[in-house]
C-alpha cells in the first residue's frame, strides 16, 4: 500500500512537471511566434516602397479633331481630356477611346504663333502680339450617384485677347506664371524681343466686377536665337535659351527687366527648358537625352544659379518634359518617341517606354500622377497607365547626403511635411537615428557609473537593514510612469537646468572633490565601527549640501566669468548654441529612468556570487575591495553587461521622455547642448497624423522596422558575449 502511494505521488508530479515543461514550451514558442508576425507585419508595410515602377500603353488611336495639337491636359482620373489645336479648336474627348465630348473654336484675330501653360491656364501667343489666357474646367458632379464630368472653359483676363507686344509682331514663344501679387506674361517676338508684363486682377467696390489692369511692361532686346523660355513662378527670373547652347537668367524686378543677365554655357544643345514643381528649380533637357536639374543657391556672394544633379536615360535629343502635379516627377520623351520617367529628390531613374517610335511632342500628366497622355508629330495619340506609388525613396535619400531647393548644400534633413503644395518631402532617417543613439548615449553615461557602482557597494558593503530599505525604494522607481518623468523633465528640469547652468557644471567639480573629502574625514573619525555598512546614508547629507551649494555659487560664477549670462557668453564667445531642451537634460531624467533596471539586475547578480569565493579571498589577505574587483565583478560580469545591455535597449526605445524633453529637433550634432529627435519619438508623433499607406507612412514603418532589428541584433550579440563571459568565469 505504501509503493502505491508514493508511485502514485511520483506519476503526480511527473505529469505536473510534463505540463509545466509543455506550457514554458508553449508559451516560448509563442513569444517566439509573436516576434516573427511583428517581423513579418512590419516587412510586408515596408517593402512596397521599393518596389520598381512600371508603365504600359492601354489605348492609342488618332486625335480627334482636326489640326495640330499644340496642348495637352487630363483630367484627374484620367476619364476625359483636353486638346488645344493649331487651328484655334478646344477639344475634349475621352482619352481611352478618342470620342469627342465637346468642341469649341476660339475667335481669334490672328493664328496661333505660340503656346504655354501653368496647370490649367493655357496662354496662346497670336502673330498680331496678342495673347489670350483660357482655363479648362472639369466640374464634377454626382447626378443620380454617377460621376459626371462636365467640361467647360472660363477666361480669366476676358474673352477678348489682351495686347502683349505693342508693336504687334508674332509672339515665337510665350510663358505664364501666376502668384499672389498678380500674374506674369513672359514672350519672344520674331523681331529678337523679349516682352514681359504683370497684370493684376482688381475688383470694383460697388458692382464686384473683376477687371485685369496692366501693372507695367517690359522689354529687353538681345541678339541670336532663344528655343525655350521658363518664367520663374515669383516673377523675378526669366530663363532663356539662347544659341542653343547658353542657358541665360534674366533677373527681372518691379519694373520688369533690370538689365542684370548671367550666361552659363552648356557642352551640349539646350532642347527644352521645364520649370519643376513649385518653380525652384529648372530642368534643362539637352541633345544627347541628359536633362539637368538647375536652381538658385545662396554662397559667399549672394545667391548663384546652379547645378544640382543630373538624369540620363535615352541617348536621343530631348522633344519634351512634362512636370507632374503634386510630386517632383517628371516624364521625358525624345525624338524617337521613348518616355523615361525620372524623380528628381531621388535622382532615380524609375522606368521607361518606348511604343510611339517616332517624336513625341506633347505630353499630359493626371493630377495623381497615375496617367500619362501623350502626342507624337503624327497626331497618334497615346494613354499610358503608371504604377509608380514610391518614387521618393531611395537608398540615398534615407542614408544619405540630398541637395533639396531651398538648402545652401547636401544634408541629412527630416521634414515629412510642410503646408505648401510644392513641398518635397525629406525622409533622411540619418538624423533620427543618430538622436537615438546620442540620446541613449548620453543616458548611459550618467546611468551606468551610478547604478553599477551603487549595486556593488548595495550588495556587498551596505548594512543588511539598510539594504532592505534600498533596494526595494529603487527598484520600485522603474514603476514610475516614464510620461511623468518627461513632463517634469520638459516643464521643471529644463528651465531649472537652463537657468542654473553654470551650477551644474560646478557640481560636476565639487561632488567627486566632496566626496575624496568626506572620505579622507572619515578615516580620522574614532569609533567609525559602530557606523559599518551604513556610510551611504552619512553620505546623503553631503550630497545634498554639495549640490545647495553648487546652485548658490550658479549665479556668482555667471557674473564673475560669464558676463551675467553663461548661454549668452558660449553662444557669442564660443559660437556653442544653448537648446533649452538638450541632450544634458536627456540624460538626466532618462539616465534617471534606466538606472532601476541596470541597479537592479546588477546587484542581484553581486549578490549572489557564492560565499564561499568571497571567504576564500579574504582569508587569503586580500581586502575588501581586492575581493569585489579580482572575485566578485569577474563572476558577476555575464549578468552585470547584460544589465547595461538591457538598460541601453530601455534608453534606445524610451518614446515619451525624449518626446517631451529634447525638443523634437531632427539634427546631427554632438553638443550636449543641442536637442535631437529619436526614431521612437519620431514614430509616436507622426503616425496619427500620417496617411495610410503613402510614402511617409510607410517611412515611418521602417524607421520601426530599424528599432526592431536594431533591438534583436545588438540582444543577439549581447547574449553572445554573456555566454562566453560566463564560460570564462565559470570555473571560479
Amino acid at each position: 500500500m505504501k509503493d502505491q502511494m508514493l508511485q502514485q505521488k511520483y506519476n503526480q508530479r511527473a505529469f505536473k512537471d510534463r505540463m509545466a515543461r509543455y506550457f514554458v514550451a508553449v508559451g516560448g514558442v509563442s513569444v517566439i511566434i509573436a516576434i516573427l508576425l511583428i517581423f513579418f507585419y512590419l516587412l510586408q508595410v515596408v517593402i512596397p516602397m521599393f518596389e520598381s515602377a512600371d508603365i504600359s500603353e492601354s489605348h492609342r488611336y488618332t486625335a480627334p479633331g482636326s489640326g495640330k495639337t499644340l496642348y495637352l491636359g487630363l483630367e484627374e482620373q484620367a476619364t476625359m481630356a483636353v486638346r488645344f489645336t493649331d487651328n484655334a479648336h478646344i477639344i475634349f474627348f475621352k482619352p481611352d477611346t478618342g470620342q469627342v465630348i465637346f468642341d469649341k473654336e476660339l475667335m481669334l484675330p490672328a493664328k496661333i504663333s505660340s503656346v504655354s501653360a501653368n496647370f490649367d491656364r493655357v496662354i496662346l501667343g497670336l502673330e498680331n502680339g496678342q495673347a489670350l489666357v483660357v482655363r479648362y474646367i472639369f466640374d464634377l458632379s454626382y447626378p443620380g450617384d454617377v460621376r459626371t464630368i462636365t467640361p467647360g472653359l472660363e477666361y480669366p483676363f476676358g474673352e477678348e485677347p489682351i495686347l502683349l507686344d505693342e508693336s504687334k509682331q508674332p509672339l515665337t514663344q510665350i510663358n505664364i506664371q501666376l502668384n499672389e501679387e498678380g500674374t506674369g506674361l513672359a514672350a519672344i517676338t520674331s523681331d529678337n524681343r523679349l516682352v514681359f508684363a504683370r497684370y493684376q486682377q482688381e475688383e470694383s467696390f460697388l458692382t464686384e466686377e473683376i477687371t485685369t489692369v496692366l501693372a507695367f511692361r517690359s522689354e529687353q532686346a538681345f541678339e541670336g536665337v532663344i528655343n525655350s523660355i521658363a518664367l520663374s513662378p515669383g516673377l523675378d527670373h526669366l530663363y532663356v535659351s539662347v544659341d542653343d547652347v547658353i542657358l541665360r537668367d534674366y533677373a527681372l524686378d518691379e519694373e520688369g527687366f533690370d538689365g542684370n543677365f548671367n550666361d552659363y554655357k552648356m557642352q551640349r544643345k539646350i532642347t527644352r527648358l521645364q520649370l519643376l514643381l513649385g518653380g525652384s528649380s529648372l530642368l534643362v533637357g539637352l541633345e544627347d537625352g541628359e536633362v539637368q536639374q538647375w536652381m538658385s543657391v545662396r554662397n559667399e556672394h549672394g545667391r548663384v544659379f546652379t547645378f544640382i544633379r543630373n538624369f540620363h536615360q535615352s541617348k536621343q535629343s530631348v522633344s519634351e518634359i512634362s512636370t507632374e502635379q503634386q510630386r517632383k516627377g517628371f516624364a521625358v520623351a525624345d525624338i524617337k518617341g521613348e518616355i523615361t520617367l525620372y524623380y528628381s529628390t531621388s535622382q532615380r531613374t524609375l522606368t521607361n517606354i518606348n511604343s510611339a517610335k517616332q517624336t513625341i511632342t506633347n505630353m499630359a500628366w493626371s493630377a495623381r500622377a497615375q496617367n500619362l497622355l501623350a502626342v507624337d508629330k503624327q497626331e497618334q495619340i497615346y494613354l499610358y497607365r503608371v504604377r509608380n506609388e514610391y518614387p521618393e525613396v531611395s537608398w540615398d535619400v534615407l542614408w544619405g547626403k540630398i541637395w533639396y531647393e531651398g538648402y545652401d548644400e547636401a544634408d541629412y534633413i527630416w521634414q515629412s511635411s510642410a503646408s505648401t503644395n510644392e513641398f518635397e518631402p525629406k525622409f533622411s532617417l540619418m538624423p533620427l537615428t543618430f538622436g537615438t543613439i546620442k540620446a541613449a548615449f548620453y543616458a548611459m553615461i550618467f546611468a551606468v557609473p551610478i547604478a553599477i557602482l551603487g549595486a556593488m557597494f548595495t550588495a556587498q558593503f551596505m548594512a543588511p537593514r539598510m539594504r532592505q530599505t534600498v533596494k526595494p525604494s529603487i527598484e520600485i522607481m522603474e514603476a514610475l510612469p516614464t510620461v511623468i518623468l518627461g513632463f517634469l523633465a520638459g516643464l521643471w528640469l529644463a528651465p531649472y537646468v537652463e537657468t542654473h547652468l553654470a551650477g551644474i557644471f560646478i557640481l560636476l567639480l565639487i561632488l567627486p572633490a566632496g566626496f575624496i573629502f568626506s572620505a579622507w574625514l572619515w578615516e580620522r573619525l574614532p569609533n567609525k565601527s559602530i557606523f559599518e555598512g551604513w556610510e551611504a546614508a552619512l553620505l546623503v547629507p553631503v550630497v545634498l549640501f554639495l549640490i545647495w551649494f553648487s546652485m548658490i555659487l550658479s549665479g556668482p560664477v555667471e557674473i564673475l566669468f560669464f558676463d551675467g549670462d553663461m548661454r549668452t557668453y558660449m553662444t557669442d564667445q564660443w559660437g556653442i548654441n544653448y537648446d533649452q531642451r538638450n541632450a544634458l537634460v536627456v540624460g538626466l531624467i532618462m539616465g534617471f529612468a534606466i538606472i532601476p533596471t541596470i541597479f537592479s539586475i546588477t546587484e542581484d547578480a553581486i549578490f549572489s556570487v557564492p560565499q564561499h569565493l568571497i571567504r576564500g579571498s579574504l582569508a587569503l589577505g586580500a581586502s575588501r575591495w581586492q575581493t569585489m574587483m579580482k572575485v566578485v565583478m569577474p563572476a558577476a560580469s555575464p549578468a552585470i553587461f547584460s544589465a547595461v545591455m538591457m538598460g541601453f535597449g530601455r534608453a534606445v526605445g524610451e518614446t515619451m521622455i525624449v518626446l517631451m524633453a529634447t525638443g523634437n529637433t531632427p539634427l546631427i550634432d554632438l553638443s550636449i547642448f543641442q536637442g535631437m529627435r529619436t526614431l521612437a519619438a519620431n514614430i509616436a508623433v507622426e503616425v496619427p497624423e500620417a496617411e495610410v499607406a503613402s510614402t511617409h507612412y510607410r517611412v515611418l514603418f521602417l524607421a520601426a522596422f530599424i528599432l526592431f532589428i536594431f533591438t534583436f541584433v545588438f540582444n543577439t550579440l549581447a547574449e553572445v558575449i554573456r555566454h562566453r563571459l560566463r564560460k570564462k568565469y565559470s570555473g571560479l
